[in-house]
């Protein structure tokens, strides 16, 4: 199936993760179907991702920008367009679960939410005259946490209900310009951070196995590339009459009934 994003500026924060990070994976995807992925993010691993991109003759730009800075993330959105000119989608792709809780301090507690919610705030609202001219659409990465909870991570917490809300208000506030405005919700999908975590601990094989095992559908996790094909589809005009939703990309974790995990080792 053709998705239509072959010449689309589409930005993506939080693009600039370890290889087979999310962003990273929507990036490429991205490149496949010959939309141009524009990076922002602070980490200077971007300028590699984007020579590797330019080599295999993909149009491509990074943006190295603090996320929860608005001057940077205002001078970043004016570098896209002094280059392209455009912007036909926006991805919110920053989400670190930081561990800001309630013994935490107040100024982690804010940290957070500025990295987890405010940044897409700052993008969306620098992108949107450009998001305007194209009838562009936008697109938030969330996280089950917003819904079920986890235990010891309000900041993120209170971020990704953010976001939520914020996916909904956009929905809203954008059906006049004709913008679509969604979000992806992810449960557990192992990314490279979340392996970085698991070999942190001393039983890391046995946290994955039973974290595999809370997932009622194939007991696995969700992989990035799973995620990164869905948001391509959210974003193209395939999806041209689809907003304010929450699609969940989760093997069912969230919602399906528990009489479903297996037991069986």
């Amino acid at each position: 199936m053709d998705l239509k994003l072959k010449g689309k500026i589409v930005v993506v924060s939080g693009s600039a993760g370890k290889a087979g990070s999310i962003g990273e994976s929507i990036v490429n995807r991205l490149a496949d179907e010959g939309a141009i992925p524009v990076l922002v993010d602070r980490n200077s691993r971007g300028f590699d991702y984007v020579e590797a991109l330019q080599k295999k003759g993909v149009d491509s730009l990074f943006v190295q920008t603090d996320v929860t800075d608005p001057v940077q993330m205002e001078n970043a959105v004016q570098k896209i367009a002094e280059k392209y000119g455009k912007i036909d989608a926006v991805i919110n792709n920053v989400g670190v679960n930081d561990g800001a809780g309630l013994e935490s301090s107040y100024e982690d507690f804010m940290n957070s939410l500025k990295l987890n919610v405010v940044s897409y705030f700052l993008l969306v609202k620098y992108a949107l005259p450009y998001l305007k001219k194209s009838k562009g659409n936008i697109l938030n990465i969330g996280s089950k946490v917003a819904l079920t909870g986890q235990g010891g991570t309000s900041g993120y917490a209170a971020a990704k209900g953010g976001v939520l809300g914020l996916t909904r208000e956009w929905a809203v506030d954008l059906i006049q310009f004709g913008i679509r405005s969604n979000a992806i919700i992810i449960a557990e999908s192992l990314t490279p951070a979340y392996h970085d975590w698991l070999n942190t601990l001393p039983d890391g094989d046995v946290v994955l196995k039973k974290i595999n095992k809370s997932i009622p559908f194939e007991s696995r996790m969700t992989s990035p590339d799973e995620i990164a094909d869905t948001a391509l589809f959210i974003i193209s005009e395939r999806s041209s009459h689809t907003t304010g939703q929450f699609v969940f990309v989760d093997g069912g974790y969230v919602h399906l009934d528990r009489a479903l995990i297996n037991d069986v080792d």
